[in-house]
């Protein structure tokens, strides 16, 4: 989907439009692959969906409209090829003396990449080559005193430049804004500058490929009305099933030309049988924004064991829980585990979260917080802080219901609330979170959710945690729940696996000796 006009204030330039197409298909070749050596000839969609809009519309002034361009598509599509050619454009043929053209990424080799097949182009066109001297990180156009330029990531050391023209490669990766920031505010000097960020999707919603992102959406949209900003996104929608061909051809412009059918029917059967492997799949093969870089847990399977959780049914049974208070700032969360006589569980989880941030959140985190509190998914305590009052008395009207045998918890930042549950009456049990005290109990998690021996009742705030699960892993094989790498909530897995850990510790104990070893006979 590509971002047109039809404002007034704006024209298409025919000429210009066909000026560049023509630029790319009588001087430049491919380099690389099965087309090496071939004329680059644009496919259609590069051609009237990116070149030709990018470089045909004007100003009233006639300079370019755009100044911004956000291009999302999947690996595989001619990215890093395209990107090249559009540098060589604004380098050789933008008319802009003095022409400062960089090609940036989150470091220089992941820049270089766009460069280095600029470069190759340059040096098979006779044209082109005989105007350019060719260096190793720079190709510099002595007629015009233009150059193009590798940069490695550090953005300190950037100010000062004066860009025509930046190609940023794979902004899903820049760990920050900093780069980004400097760059975009180099162009204010020249008359129609052009930054063209070209990347796959990421999975940080933080970061400033997100803000990108979705910015670009709210201009396809008609949210936002932005003249100067041209978007480009191919991608499968959040709710297209991503194992369906329809989906990939969808996402994937370049399907049967520069992307095989055979090569992502392989793919997604790899995604298939590899759950760590599925969210990559979707986010460089359809262009899905993804809660985590790896998946740990398969939401499929997630959902299959959903079942029908009646809390009613519940009261008087045994049950453990566990009690993940993270940050007062931050979503608290309690869940007790039921096991049940056909050797399943059944969960009932709790959620509390300040009422104050509540709005920010909502906004910072993309995540319909007010909606869950309404429904009563997640309870918002007074203040910009949660109440750990509110939780201790929740947790004792629990335990009045259910029989709560245990409770097992994060000793980090749980002190006071934990002694204070003691005295209540509470058995509570620290848990340190390494992995001598969580694989088990993780693992155990996983074998679970695949036999389909846990029922969670599809709890909207539990199923968001278990979507951001990442998992980290020790040299010998041990795992645990990784919160540095879950860009977002897992609170309520955490205090599941914590509840699981009790659960099965205490099934452990109650096996009589004669399970352990047999009867002895004499």
């Amino acid at each position: 989907m590509a971002m047109t006009s039809s404002d007034s204030n704006f024209w298409f330039d025919e000429n210009a439009a066909n000026r560049a197409v023509i630029f790319f298909e009588r001087y430049l070749k491919h380099t690389k692959g099965k087309w090496a050596g071939a004329k680059f000839e644009l496919m259609d969609w590069q051609k009237n969906d990116i070149i030709r809009p990018l470089f045909g519309w004007k100003r009233k002034d006639g300079t370019r409209k755009y100044r911004t361009a956000y291009i999302e598509i999947p690996r595989k599509n001619g990215k890093s090829t395209l990107s090249s050619g559009i540098a060589l454009y604004l380098l050789f043929a933008d008319n802009e003396y003095g022409a400062e053209i960089y090609s940036a990424a989150a470091d220089r080799e992941q820049a270089a990449i766009v460069f280095e097949i600029a470069k190759a182009m340059v040096e098979a066109s006779p044209a082109l080559k005989k105007r350019a001297k060719i260096y190793k990180r720079s190709i510099v156009v002595p007629k015009t005193m233009s150059s193009y330029k590798v940069l490695s990531a550090d953005a300190p050391t950037k100010h000062g430049l004066n860009a025509h023209g930046i190609i940023f490669d794979e902004l899903h990766a820049q760990p920050n804004r900093e780069l980004w920031d400097v760059l975009t505010t180099s162009t204010g000097a020249r008359e129609q500058p052009l930054v063209v960020a070209i990347t796959t999707a990421g999975y940080d919603k933080n970061s400033i490929c997100w803000e990108q992102h979705d910015y670009a959406r709210k201009v396809l949209d008609g949210i936002i009305d932005d003249p100067s900003f041209f978007a480009y996104m191919a991608a499968a929608d959040e709710n297209d099933d991503w194992r369906d061909p329809k989906t990939w051809k969808k996402a994937n412009p370049g399907l049967g030309q520069t992307v095989k059918l055979e090569y992502l029917e392989q793919e997604a059967k790899k995604a298939e049988q590899i759950p760590a492997y599925q969210n990559t799949f979707r986010r460089l093969h359809l262009n899905q924004w993804t809660q985590q870089d790896e998946r740990w847990l398969d939401m499929a399977a997630w959902d299959a064991t959903a079942g029908v959780v009646n809390a009613n049914k519940l009261i008087g049974h045994e049950c453990y829980g566990g009690l993940d208070l993270a940050s007062t700032t931050d979503i608290a969360a309690l869940v007790l585990l039921f096991p049940m006589d056909n050797g399943n569980y059944h969960i009932l989880p709790y959620f509390w979260i300040p009422e104050a941030n509540m709005k920010e959140r909502i906004i910072r985190d993309k995540v319909p917080y007010d909606a869950w509190a309404r429904d009563g998914f997640i309870e918002a305590t007074e203040g910009n802080v949660i109440d750990y009052g509110v939780i201790r008395k929740r947790i004792n009207e629990l335990g009045r219901i259910y029989n709560i045998k245990e409770i097992g918890h994060d000793p980090w930042n749980a002190t006071q609330l934990s002694l204070e549950l003691d005295g209540d009456g509470f058995t509570m049990v620290p848990i340190r979170q390494g992995f001598a005290s969580l694989s088990s109990p993780t693992k155990e998690l996983m074998n679970l959710v695949l036999s389909k021996k846990i029922k969670h009742g599809g709890n909207p705030v539990l199923r968001w945690m278990a979507d951001n699960m990442v998992v980290k892993q020790d040299p010998a094989g041990n795992i645990k729940p990784d919160k540095s790498k879950s860009t977002e909530k897992i609170d309520g897995i955490v205090a599941l696996i914590m509840a699981i850990d009790r659960a099965t510790r205490h099934k452990e104990d109650k096996k009589s000796v004669y399970e352990e070893r047999g009867i002895i006979t004499l």
